[in-house]
């Protein structure tokens, strides 16, 4: 690992979210297996637990394998987070009804990582959200299920297309 800032008994809520456990004790990270919308062998997506005031329901896409940042992510977990970035982008325009979508990725305490497990946000955006401009807060699991459930339906309905395109 090239830029290591994971602390050595760090537990990551990511890679308890990959092995099915929840971790109620992380202020962070309260993710539900419920919150997970789309799962293969290599990635996996779910709602995210923080939301910003106009943008509820964000994705986060991570590895199914423990990778701390970009700088240790093999190209093809890259690629296949990628690809299915793209497929969210097209079910939060159809699900949200958003106006735009942006996708958000941090490494190193510099770069504003605070779990220490690679990961990618994509984002309903809409027009004057101030997206960049507030601040995030911690989401109820029954908040985080309507949107779960309705992207959930989306990748039920578009399987086919998402293993062609995939």
């Amino acid at each position: 690992m090239l830029f290591k800032h994971m602390p050595d008994e760090y537990i990551c809520p990511f890679c308890l979210v990959v092995k099915g456990e929840e971790d109620e004790e992380n202020k962070l990270v309260q993710t539900k297996q419920e919150d997970i919308i789309y799962k293969d062998d290599y990635v996996t997506a779910l709602i995210a637990t923080l939301w910003w005031p106009n943008n509820k329901g964000h994705v986060i896409i991570i590895p199914n394998k423990h990778f701390e940042n970009i700088f240790d992510l093999p190209i093809d977990y890259a690629v296949r987070i990628h690809q299915l970035s793209q497929q969210i982008a097209f079910a939060l325009k159809d699900c949200y009804e958003c106006d735009g979508i942006s996708t958000r990725q941090h490494n190193e305490p510099g770069g504003s990582q605070d779990v220490w497990h690679y990961h990618l946000h994509v984002y309903p955006r809409y027009h004057n959200d101030n997206l960049y401009f507030t601040n995030g807060k911690l989401s109820t699991a029954k908040e985080r299920s309507i949107y779960a459930n309705k992207l959930k339906n989306w990748f039920n309905t578009y399987k086919r297309i998402e293993e062609s395109v995939l």
